[in-house]
């Protein structure tokens, strides 16, 4: 398998894009780049695998944390690195692809890809009701220490990656109501990434049960006079990936 790296000067070890001199210039959403230091602590202390470098999976891993960090905090489509922002479309479950306004218009973050075809009233997450700003509050609330990934399995080179995850974090926050529990919450899923001759993404299908995660952040006791998830901090020290 042939796979060329997709990493440039700037960012943390598993990222690309996040600093440096090509970065100057990009508009982040929470008004400055995101610090990943505490999810690469909780990554580096729960993954099951660990890659050699330039390693297929390792650049898959480092192409998925990066397209995550550009996708969630990046505010402009003109600074987006890894992905190509024209043709880019992701899917969920075989859904129709959403393109990046496809994305913004369900309120993006953990919205396009939390979708759900139950009836309102049986989804414990309603992207419907949910913006940008809520999904992120909730999800940083309900995982502090952020939101971990890993690949486990690459099974294609580009131009379509085929590749096995795991994401994993600690409840340590309250979610919708109901109590932390402060236990291991992870997921298993596949995806597939189509990408260009510049490994840009062009395309993303991830294929994997939300209830999985969403019916682990229910199991706490209900909270009463529950108020709404605040949190304790700036979110950008809470990111997924």
């Amino acid at each position: 398998m042939s796979m060329a790296s997709s990493g440039v000067e700037g960012g943390d070890k598993y990222r690309s894009y996040l600093s440096g001199e090509g970065e100057k210039n990009t508009k982040w959403k929470f008004g400055a780049p995101p610090s990943y230091d505490i999810v690469n602590k909780l990554f580096e202390e729960g993954r099951t695998k660990i890659w050699p470098p330039g390693s297929p999976e390792e650049m898959v891993q480092n192409l998925l944390k990066t397209y995550e960090m550009e996708l969630f905090h990046k505010a402009c489509v003109d600074d987006f690195k890894s992905i190509d922002p024209k043709k880019f479309t992701l899917s969920l479950n075989g859904r129709e692809g959403l393109s990046l306004e496809g994305i913004k218009k369900l309120g993006g973050g953990y919205n396009s890809l939390l979708q759900s075809s139950l009836p309102e009233e049986f989804q414990i997450y309603k992207p419907s009701v949910e913006t940008a700003d809520s999904s992120h509050r909730a999800f940083t609330t309900t995982f502090p220490r952020g939101f971990a990934v890993e690949i486990l399995q690459v099974y294609s080179g580009p131009p379509q990656i085929v590749y096995k995850f795991r994401h994993w974090a600690y409840m340590e926050g309250p979610f919708k109501g109901h109590a932390p529990t402060g236990e291991l919450v992870e997921f298993y899923g596949m995806a597939i990434f189509g990408v260009d001759e510049h490994m840009k993404i062009v395309s993303v299908e991830f294929f994997y049960d939300p209830g999985e995660l969403l019916g682990a952040l229910v199991k706490g006791a209900k909270i009463e006079n529950y108020a709404g998830e605040m949190t304790t901090g700036c979110p950008i020290l809470r990111s997924t990936g």
